[in-house]
């Protein structure tokens, strides 16, 4: 039994959305299934990591200072494209 008051609008749509497609006994199986797999910590990436390491220790240092907005960084042509986000 899946208790519906503790899910959110979009999860309740998926949820409606596949009762009225599979019907009420497949569709809750796997909503239940789609729902233990959505909950499961994403994976990060490496690449992240490994650039927010290489800037922490910069941060640390006091030679460089992240603004409240932040930054977008891109690949360009043979070289890193760093630009001020405008939000």
């Amino acid at each position: 039994m899946i208790d519906e008051t503790a899910l959110t609008k979009g999860q309740l749509r998926k949820l409606t959305a596949l009762r009225k497609s599979l019907g009420s006994s497949i569709a809750d199986e796997a909503f239940t299934k789609w729902l233990n797999q959505a909950m499961q910590a994403p994976d990060t990436d490496r690449n992240v990591e490994v650039i927010a390491e290489a800037l922490w220790s910069l941060i640390q240092d006091g030679k460089l200072t992240i603004r409240r907005g932040g930054y977008l960084i891109r690949r360009g042509r043979k070289r890193v494209i760093v630009q001020a986000r405008d939000d």
